[in-house]
């Protein structure tokens, strides 16, 4: 039988990729403490979401769930600030792969707490 396709986790994994490309492309033009802030928040949303699967417990997952969200937060926060300074690539198209994914949390969490 095949699996079901975890839809947040493919987003995520996805969304990583992303960012790790993203994040090369503000190295090479030596934006260096933004790239990293921007890197370790991007892809930590995946990496918690990865983690959540294996969760101990309701509360747990609801809990790692909870963790992406924050990430999700600071994340859009970076990607906010490359949006509006001067000499940084657009970011726009992972601003709006960044909405879509953050919908799917907040779902995935408030759905998981009327358990």
């Amino acid at each position: 039988m095949m699996k079901k396709e975890n839809i947040i986790l493919t987003l995520t994994l996805e969304f990583s990729l992303l960012i790790i490309a993203y994040c090369e492309e503000l190295e090479l033009n030596r934006k260096f403490v933004i790239s990293n802030q921007l890197l370790k928040s991007g892809t930590s949303i995946g990496a918690n979401i990865r983690e959540a699967q294996n969760a101990e417990s309701l509360n747990d997952f609801i809990h790692k769930f909870k963790i992406a969200a924050k990430e999700i937060d600071e994340t859009n926060y970076w990607l906010e600030l490359c949006q509006l300074s001067e000499n940084y690539p657009n970011s726009e198209m992972l601003t709006d792969k960044l909405v879509n994914i953050s919908k799917i949390v907040n779902k995935i969490i408030s759905t998981s707490k009327t358990k």
